[in-house]
């Protein structure tokens, strides 16, 4: 039963480290405060599109390269989440780093939360866009409820 609520109580949030993602982190966790629930800060981590330059893609020479790819990222979110809400807040932050694009990654993290949580707008080429396409993704597709955050607080 208990795990059962926890469940029901997880709010999922996206973070890449843009001021929209430290938004909608902390909206996420005043929100847990609320609801007595846990907050799952997501991040995705994917070889660069251009990887392996001109002859096109190639996957790492070594399991150490994806290693690290996935190291920098699981740094970037843990310093995300500090900068955003500080070494201890309120409510449970649990961290998870995920292999993939940033839309899937969230999709499937949010499977049986209560609440998705992005971003506006992320660190995409199009920053100027409305919306962003991973959060306009998350809208149309999610398993869960969605919130979108705007990065400049309102």
């Amino acid at each position: 039963m208990a795990d059962e609520r926890a469940e029901a109580d997880r709010i999922v949030v996206g973070v890449d480290g843009s001021d929209a993602s430290k938004q909608a982190l902390r909206w996420a966790v005043r929100q847990a405060e609320l609801t007595d629930g846990v907050v799952e800060a997501v991040t995705a981590w994917d070889l660069p599109q251009a990887y392996g330059g001109a002859i096109g893609w190639l996957p790492p020479s070594s399991e150490e390269e994806a290693a690290a790819f996935e190291a920098q990222a699981r740094q970037g979110l843990t310093e995300t989440v500090g900068e955003a809400v500080g070494p201890r807040p309120a409510v449970r932050v649990r961290t998870e780093v995920r292999h993939g694009t940033p839309a899937s990654v969230l999709l499937n993290a949010a499977d049986g939360a209560a609440l998705l949580v992005v971003g506006s707008r992320g660190l995409g080429a199009f920053a100027g866009l409305l919306l962003g396409s991973v959060a306009q993704h998350c809208v149309q597709h999610a398993p869960c409820p969605v919130l979108i955050v705007r990065g400049d607080g309102t």
